[in-house]
């Protein structure tokens, strides 16, 4: 099978090589010429065959832009997969600009971050069942081995719908381990907080893979003395507590998860250094030392 990728950033790099080592072929697009496969859109949808598949994994600030010129390079029959963190309620004015055209549209809320190469990505896709069948040899290259890790999710902008609240979940784990992190810091009766934190790792109920991550970033650094307590909130985490007000839903750990990162942004915040340790590890996201790099 043939792929179209436009966006070769830090997800989407691993993403090309992961569905290779699949069989796939795979062609990419993105404006850093060191790891783009083309000069162009234009280039990369001339490469590949009918029907042609896209999958488009950029900023949202950008995905219209990409949409709007890939409508009038695609032609009928062709599909367009947005894999990025998209909102959803621009799913469907998506799929209807590229209907237009007899172009079919799918959304997959994507996540893995920089670990995906090797474990696999969890993908949540939106759409009609015969456009997720057509692509579904894509979400089998890029899903885990094993029985789970991709769900066809339900109509255009199910799949980015979904991963918004696992983005919200997420927030409140991390919150959550990370303000137990703070409290035994700072109790001088635990001397060994890592070993705690190792110590549940095995036969707990709150054992999970952001717990192995924290782990992970105290061996790197035992006390957090080179983090700042700044964590940055991505759209997602807003979006789900706004549609959460809209559907009349209480997600109070959520929000409170939401807020305390606002907090983060205003002062340095002991917990706030776990938060950022574990973006992180799993996303590999810039952390500011002390120093200001």
């Amino acid at each position: 099978m043939h792929v179209g990728l436009v966006g070769l950033g830090k997800m989407g790099n691993n993403m090309r090589e992961r569905m290779r080592r699949a069989g796939l072929t795979v062609v990419g697009y993105d404006r850093n010429p060191e790891v783009t496969d083309t000069a162009s859109l234009a280039e990369l949808v001339q490469k590949l065959d009918g029907p042609r598949v896209v999958w488009v994994m950029l900023p949202i600030q950008v995905v219209d832009q990409v949409i709007d010129e890939l409508k009038g390079l695609l032609a009928e029959g062709d599909l367009v997969i947005d894999g990025g963190n998209s909102k959803w309620t621009n799913d469907a004015r998506h799929a209807q600009s590229l209907a237009e055209k007899g172009i079919h549209f799918v959304d997959c809320g994507v996540s893995g971050g920089v670990w995906g190469l090797e474990n696999g990505y969890a993908l949540m896709a939106g759409g009609d069942e015969a456009d997720i069948a057509l692509a579904q040899p894509i979400f089998d290259a890029l899903k885990p081995e094993g029985e789970y890790g991709f769900v066809h999710a339900g109509e255009v902008g199910a799949g980015h719908f979904a991963k918004m609240v696992h983005n919200g979940i997420e927030y409140g784990l991390m919150q959550a381990y990370a303000e137990g992190w703070e409290l035994l810091e700072t109790a001088q009766l635990v001397t060994n907080v890592r070993d705690v934190f190792n110590s549940w790792r095995e036969g707990t109920v709150i054992r999970s893979w952001l717990l192995d991550l924290m782990v992970r970033a105290l061996d790197e650094d035992p006390h957090l003395d080179t983090i700042e307590g700044y964590a940055a909130d991505s759209g997602e985490g807003r979006w789900t507590v706004n549609a959460a007000v809209d559907l009349g839903v209480p997600v109070p750990t959520m929000a409170a998860a939401l807020f305390a990162r606002f907090t983060s942004q205003q002062e340095d915040s002991p917990s706030m250094k776990m938060v950022a340790a574990m973006r992180n590890q799993f996303g590999g996201h810039a952390m500011k030392a002390d120093d200001g790099n």
